[in-house]
């Protein structure tokens, strides 16, 4: 019963009906006041006519009590009964209505059930009504990101199990050739087992940061730094490894870069960025780390004469798993996602730009300065 008094049918076909009885009841107010003065004036030219049946051409007394009480009855019955119909046809085209305006609604309303239900292909059709119409577009735009969502959900299970079959599998055949006496223990083995572990101990820790950084559960310990300086230590923690595979690394820029952001997810920004340039390199080859202001920016770019991308590539850089070249390196393929989600964490974003294959590439890191120490060149 309660559920039933709070339905919106019901306080629609109410307040439809509230203003029928309203208007009937001040209808009846007034016409009952005005209409017996207009009686009274019109028996008054009654009595000045001959030949309306009066004695000796005055309507006595008792004439005129009959007709008041005859018109006072007459009218009173018809108000009662006017009043009577007026509600029965309000009722019957208020109901209509109700059912009638409610209808886009029980739509939405059924394709939202759907929605939660798992069916996200679901659409509402777009009613007439202003306000109804902005509804279903909104539920509308609800479907498709659902759609999405559950579209990189279902890729991201396919590519985690194709990223992980490839080192189990490794680390299986092994273990059974080693069980099994086709293989010696020898070191050889033993390293490729251990490397094929780490890439899946790395590649479970990668999971687990890009899972933070997407659903924006990073704890970011903001503090004022500078950009350019945690690019450097980046590139020097890195540097190692550049000597080792003789490509040149250059590092440094022109402005100081002062932003508020988190200094250990920045380094990790920029350890996967300088370190996918590097891979991206064969020997003899060059990286350079540089920034400079630009407005109100802080802008770090990381060139490289590697390989390169070609336009359709580009498109795809910062996809989860996606690869320019999987043969080159056993890298998990999500340091650049997990790069982009920090900066726009931080408000700014990571781009990518490349003149195509063999003409190398360049990672741009954009973040906001710091509140009043943004003066710098015009853009």
């Amino acid at each position: 019963m309660k559920r039933f008094t709070r339905s919106l049918w019901l306080r629609l076909v109410a307040s439809y009906l509230l203003v029928v009885v309203i208007a009937v009841l001040t209808t009846a107010v007034v016409s009952r006041s005005l209409a017996g003065s207009f009686f009274e004036s019109h028996l008054r030219d009654m009595a000045g006519q001959p030949g309306m049946g009066m004695s000796g051409g005055v309507m006595t007394e008792s004439m005129a009590s009959s007709l008041r009480e005859g018109f006072s009855s007459s009218f009173e019955r018809s108000v009662s009964i006017a009043v009577l119909v007026s509600g029965a046809v309000a009722l019957i085209a208020s109901s209509y209505a109700a059912v009638r305006g409610l209808r886009p609604i029980q739509r939405i309303r059924g394709a939202t059930r759907r929605l939660a239900g798992g069916a996200y292909e679901e659409r509402v059709p777009i009613p007439t009504e202003t306000e109804l119409s902005d509804l279903a577009h909104d539920v509308n735009a609800l479907g498709r990101a659902l759609e999405q969502v559950e579209e990189r959900r279902v890729r991201l299970i396919s590519e985690v199990a194709h990223e992980l079959r490839t080192p189990l599998s490794t680390i299986q055949g092994y273990m059974e050739g080693l069980l099994d006496g086709v293989f010696e223990p020898t070191e050889e083995i033993f390293a490729v087992t251990a490397g094929e572990a780490a890439r899946l101990k790395r590649l479970a820790s990668d999971l687990s940061a890009l899972s933070a950084a997407e659903e924006g559960s990073f704890e970011l310990r903001r503090t004022e730094l500078d950009l350019g300086e945690v690019a450097t230590k980046a590139a020097d923690r890195l540097r190692p490894q550049f000597d080792a595979q003789e490509v040149v690394l250059t590092v440094g820029g022109t402005d100081s870069l002062p932003i508020v952001g988190d200094p250990d997810r920045l380094m990790q920004v920029f350890t996967n960025i300088i370190g996918n340039a590097l891979t991206h390199c064969e020997p003899q080859g060059r990286v350079g780390v540089s920034w400079e202001r630009r407005g109100h920016e802080a802008r770090v770019r990381v060139a490289d004469t590697g390989i390169g991308m070609t336009p359709e590539q580009l498109q795809f850089i910062f996809e989860r798993f996606y690869r320019v070249d999987r043969h080159r390196h056993s890298g998990t393929g999500i340091g650049l996602t997990i790069a982009r989600r920090i900066a726009r964490l931080h408000h700014g974003d990571v781009t990518a730009a490349s003149e195509g294959l063999g003409a190398g590439s360049t990672f741009t890191v954009t973040l906001p300065l710091a509140v009043g120490k943004d003066a710098g060149p015009p853009d």
